[in-house]
């Protein structure tokens, strides 16, 4: 971390600096509400200042089995597969490279000492900021043999938003994996049928970016009517 970002970490959000400011990632700096400013404001709130902050890498020992989990997976995946282990609100995540997102999540599903053998859900981010790592992909990974949780996160540019389909290895990431498509933009290369699921299929845009626009969009209803006021049914 900079010696700028630093400052900024102490002056903006001194509580961030009680948790070692060297293991957070200031990625963005807002002002005013909503991050809106330049508007006029008179209220107080156009002098709001807040950072957007990312967790870091953590330090060993990590506690409990999350040791064991790191030690386990790093010895089975490629050197610098995992680019960082982060633990923040009591939770761990892997960070991986996405060219080597599929051996990392076979490993962790068909090693015996791991076994996360069901990916519960995938969820898809905007960081407009993050610097060629915009958009983030998180794998909520569950071991029913071993009761534990884990996260794996890859992340890929705006420029180039292209990240390996893990269905072949865990079948539940179908839908979850064409909902990110369809609301953030993130190609799965691999995917078997990368459709809109939520989304008409000549929808424009990804709708849960940070840059889609908001409002303005015309709906229709088609084969929708809507009676007279003296005809509609009284609930009174």
């Amino acid at each position: 971390m900079s010696d700028e970002t630093q400052d900024l970490s102490k002056t903006i959000a001194p509580e961030l600096a009680e948790n070692d400011p060297r293991n957070l990632e200031i990625v963005e700096v807002r002002e005013g509400a909503f991050g809106a400013h330049g508007t006029g404001d008179t209220s107080g709130f156009g002098g709001l200042t807040r950072p957007v902050v990312m967790p870091g890498a953590a330090s060993r020992p990590f506690g409990g089995w999350y040791d064991q989990v790191a030690d386990d997976l790093a010895a089975l995946v490629p050197e610098g597969a995992i680019e960082k282990v982060v633990i923040d609100r009591g939770e761990i995540t892997f960070h991986v490279r996405p060219s080597e997102l599929l051996e990392v999540v076979t490993q962790l599903r068909n090693a015996q000492s791991l076994r996360f053998e069901f990916c519960s859900s995938i969820s898809g981010v905007h960081f407009p900021h993050d610097t060629d790592r915009e958009l983030h992909v998180a794998y909520h990974l569950l071991s029913m043999t071993h009761n534990r949780r884990i996260r794996v996160e890859v992340s890929a540019p705006d420029s180039e938003p292209h990240i390996p389909s893990v269905v072949a290895i865990y079948p539940t990431a179908d839908w979850h994996e064409r909902e990110t498509w369809d609301m953030f933009g993130v190609v799965f290369d691999g995917h078997p049928a990368l459709t809109r699921i939520l989304m008409p299929d000549d929808w424009p845009g990804h709708p849960q970016r940070k840059d889609y626009p908001l409002g303005g969009i015309p709906v229709e209803y088609k084969g929708g009517t809507i009676a007279p006021p003296d005809e509609r049914r009284s609930y009174s």
